[in-house]
């Protein structure tokens, strides 16, 4: 009976360490994915399609499920392939910088960082081409060579602050965006034509990349310095490009309350007034409170 039980414990000890092994692994996985990134793609993409269904809501069927839940898949794809293969060049850099993404902590071997950035970029081409065809498929090259260039040396554009500006509002910005609502049309067997609100869901989305893009380093001079990335914050400073992103939105969301304004025929003033007016608010509200505290210190 002892050894029943000894087995027993055994048993469960070791199915314990398996499960605590999955679980770390799930937690570092979904580290390496970068979640935050994750949002703002299918945020952006939920809006097109939603944009897409509204304006043709005769053409909606069942059977477009399983294709809108390709695409997302084969974004969130795109999206893992370009953050893990950042990643496994940035090992050192993210040390200083990102201590707790799951390389630079030791929590995922870079074997396994190149497995599934490999098995991203194959199921994401794979996914793509054979449901949206050969002009969304060469979209989607596009942007994972993007992707690729930015991060993986001799290329390595990140290391130039105009270069990499480009490249990441052209992938989260243009490219995501035209994408997207390409296809939907493409699905529902509709012909591309672009629309106000298409123009202007794509124009706010691009410009919010552009902030992206410009203040994404703000918390990693240190690290971008010892390394010798060149960034806007390194070159320019990190108080002179936190205020530039600010304008920069704070822009964004004065467009949008124009747009409202002197195009009623295409948007709903009642919610695009007041929710970018609060928006607004509570971006200048922020900024002086950090321009405040930058005047303390």
């Amino acid at each position: 009976m002892k050894v029943i039980c000894g087995c027993s414990e055994v048993e469960a000890a070791g199915s314990d360490s398996v499960l605590n092994k999955v679980s770390e692994f799930k937690d570092a996985f979904w580290r390496f994915l970068r979640p935050h990134t994750i949002r703002g793609t299918a945020l952006g993409s939920f809006a097109l399609v939603a944009r897409a269904l509204i304006e043709n809501s005769n053409l909606i069927k069942w059977s477009l499920v399983l294709k809108a839940l390709c695409g997302l898949f084969a974004l969130i794809c795109g999206n893992g392939y370009i953050v893990g293969i950042n990643q496994i060049y940035d090992i050192g850099i993210d040390k200083v910088n990102k201590p707790y993404l799951p390389i630079a902590a030791g929590d995922l071997s870079v074997q396994s960082a190149w497995f599934l950035v490999l098995f991203f970029a194959v199921a994401g081409l794979l996914t793509v081409g054979f449901n949206f065809g050969p002009f969304i498929t060469s979209l989607y090259s596009l942007g994972l060579f993007l992707g690729t260039i930015y991060s993986v040396p001799p290329f390595r554009l990140k290391r130039y602050p105009v270069a990499a500006f480009l490249i990441i509002a052209t992938v989260r910005g243009f490219l995501l965006n035209f994408g997207v609502y390409y296809a939907t049309r493409a699905a529902l067997g509709l012909t591309f034509e672009w629309s106000s609100p298409v123009a202007f869901i794509t124009t706010f989305v691009t410009v919010f990349a552009l902030v992206i893009a410009i203040t994404k380093d703000l918390p990693d001079v240190e690290g971008d310095r010892k390394f010798q990335i060149s960034t806007f914050a390194t070159k320019l400073g990190v108080r002179n490009i936190a205020l530039l992103g600010s304008g920069l939105l704070l822009a964004n969301y004065l467009g949008a309350i124009f747009a409202a304004i002197y195009m009623p025929q295409a948007f709903r003033r009642v919610l695009m007034i007041p929710l970018h007016t609060i928006l607004a608010m509570g971006l200048i509200f922020q900024a002086c409170r950090e321009a405040l505290e930058w005047h303390e210190a």
